[in-house]
């Protein structure tokens, strides 16, 4: 088998890699404040294929979360590919996505909160606003077919 060589959109990625400190807002549900979160993250290299994010923090409401984010580019689908998983929820993500610029769009099917048992779409957004900022924006797809923010995090590399 041959390994692939890193394409442009692998080394977009490897700009990611380091140690990051968290800070962002968790919409909690209409008529509900946003609540605060922290957190930390170690993005490392797989090779020069993919990039490994190892994150802990401070859930809304209390309580610590572990985070895994794997993301990788596949140049026969031409898309970013990835997956994550979180010690609080028992569902794996699985991430496709496509870049404009320095913004990076995975779209995803996850759990629908409001209603138990349903899947709805989701948007992770990932946006390299610099070399040592990055934000995270995830929005979620309501039932009025419109795209709501749920979650966003700005992170600031530390290492």
């Amino acid at each position: 088998m041959m390994m692939p060589d890193p394409q442009a959109e692998h080394r977009w990625l490897q700009r990611m890699l380091g140690n990051w400190t968290m800070e962002g807002s968790c919409e909690m549900g209409p008529g509900k404040p946003a609540e605060k979160t922290t957190g930390t993250e170690t993005v490392r290299a797989l090779g020069g294929l993919w990039v490994i994010g190892e994150s802990r923090g401070e859930m809304p409401g209390g309580g610590q979360a572990q985070n895994i984010l794997a993301l990788g580019y596949d140049p026969a689908k031409a898309r970013f590919v990835g997956s994550f998983v979180s010690s609080v929820m028992g569902n794996l993500w699985i991430y496709e996505g496509s870049l404009a610029g320095q913004v990076l769009t995975l779209d995803c099917e996850g759990p629908d909160f409001a209603n138990p048992g349903q899947t709805c779409s989701y948007k992770d957004i990932v946006e390299l606003v610099s070399d040592d900022h990055r934000m995270m924006t995830s929005r979620m797809k309501g039932p009025d077919g419109q795209w709501h923010q749920i979650m966003q995090a700005h992170y600031r590399r530390v290492g």
